[in-house]
């Protein structure tokens, strides 16, 4: 079964949204605390798809995972930590990409790890061999079992000089999750330094790592015998505070963002503005308004921390269409991310895609045949459609183009925003938003 939004369009998005802790941070501080050999305390947690997949993997594993029924807080106890049947893994197979996170914390806790075939977004290769390749610097065997892959380290995890080739978040997440407990010192040169790599970070120092990070992205870590359990509150989810900001200009709407930081979001502040955004900015969240007159058009490069990130281009795109001119936007993270664009051209948009990298400095993907720039051309009016969503952000992304468009628009295969957004529909329902939920096999 999969569930479809029909949406009447042309509805303002007003009134207010909460957003709490972050997706790229929540799972890796659960699967952190697999590292402890105490209870450990996890607040501002969200009810999002890949926090149930993390704790139906970790209570596989022994760890004992209560929720708090009225914080929502979760409690996570490792003291009972074991293998778990690789059939009852393999049911996750599919689900997410964080399964692979929990090799080192699992060498570490019981000596092996099996991780089943991983899911995730379609949105570029994302190859794991970063995060093997990681492994067997730290003295990890990795094999290719049916189903998945498994991993041991007969002689524990030693520390490791590591350069990554690019600063990838989920490596950079491998490394601190394997190194704060492998014997020695382990040097990460070319490490992601996102906000939410630096809050887990100061989780893992909580618990009694000794980690320092460098300016020049090398991250240091002096390997310790144990771990103790942590108290923490998850950074907000920035990446779902700009997915609201940009619905707000789309739809012409006025939201209020409970929980926007504006310290982490500042890179996005700075182009919402210069788009024609009108923001208030206060201590327990941000307004996010359209102005009323028209928008204006940009350049724009996506890029690792502090740059733009990838996951707010999809939704600013869809307000691009709306403004007075020709934009470019140059993809430099995933190579495959503008496939959500198909669907806002049958919509009415009026959106070229190119292999040549249309920004100041080529990329990674230049010299590949890979379609990674986009030319914008607007305003343009968007009509209803029938869309299926092709992932996270591309998803919302459609939703609020579709709440932007006149007629009605049938929306497919909703189920995958639940993976990074937070009771959605219930938010939308709240801002005004005019749609029905229905299923369909």
């Amino acid at each position: 079964m999969s569930s479809v939004l029909t949406i009447r369009g042309g509805v303002p998005l007003t009134g207010r949204v909460s957003v709490r802790g972050a997706k790229n941070l929540v799972p890796k501080a659960m699967v952190a605390a697999l590292l402890g050999n105490e209870p450990s305390v996890l607040r501002n947690v969200p009810e999002i798809k890949d926090v149930e997949v993390v704790t139906s993997l970790l209570q596989l594993h022994g760890v004992t995972v209560v929720k708090d029924p009225v914080t929502g807080d979760l409690t996570l106890d490792p003291k009972g930590a074991k293998t778990a049947p690789s059939t009852a893994i393999d049911a996750h197979a599919g689900d997410s990409r964080i399964p692979i996170l929990l090799c080192g914390p699992l060498i570490h806790a019981i000596g092996e790890a099996f991780i089943p075939d991983l899911g995730g977004c379609k949105i570029g290769d994302r190859p794991i061999d970063y995060h093997l390749n990681v492994l067997r610097q730290f003295g990890a065997v990795v094999e290719k079992r049916p189903g998945g892959i498994h991993i041991s380290a007969p002689k524990g995890l030693h520390g490791a000089k590591i350069s990554l080739p690019y600063p990838s978040v989920g490596a950079t997440e491998q490394v601190l999750l394997s190194a704060t407990r492998a014997e020695g010192i382990t040097e990460l040169a070319g490490a992601a330094t996102e906000p939410e790599i630096i809050d887990l970070i100061a989780v893992l120092q909580k618990m009694g790592a000794i980690i320092s990070v460098q300016t020049d992205r090398t991250i240091r870590i002096e390997g310790v015998r144990d771990l103790g359990g942590y108290n923490h509150r998850a950074l907000s989810d920035r990446n779902e505070s700009a997915s609201w900001a940009s619905a707000a200009l789309v739809t012409r709407g006025d939201i209020f963002v409970e929980g926007a930081s504006q310290r982490d979001m500042m890179t996005f502040l700075n182009t919402y503005r210069k788009v024609g955004g009108g923001m208030d900015i206060g201590e327990d969240g941000v307004r996010f308004y359209h102005r009323g007159g028209k928008l204006n058009p940009l350049v724009l490069e996506t890029d690792v921390h502090p740059g733009f990130m990838t996951d707010w281009q999809q939704p600013l795109v869809v307000a691009l269409t709306q403004a007075e001119g020709v934009s470019i936007v140059h993809e430099t993270v995933y190579e495959n991310r503008f496939g959500f664009t198909d669907a806002l051209i049958r919509m009415g948009a009026s959106i070229q895609v190119h292999r040549e990298c249309l920004g100041s400095v080529p990329c990674r993907f230049g010299q590949r045949n890979f379609l990674h720039s986009a030319v914008i051309s607007g305003p343009t009016q968007l009509k209803g459609a029938d869309i299926d969503v092709p992932d996270l952000r591309g998803g919302f992304s459609h939703l609020i183009a579709a709440l932007a468009a006149t007629g009605t628009s049938r929306v497919t295969g909703i189920d995958i925003i639940n993976r990074g957004y937070e009771r959605f529909t219930e938010k939308l329902a709240g801002l005004g938003a005019d749609f029905d939920i229905s299923s369909t096999k």
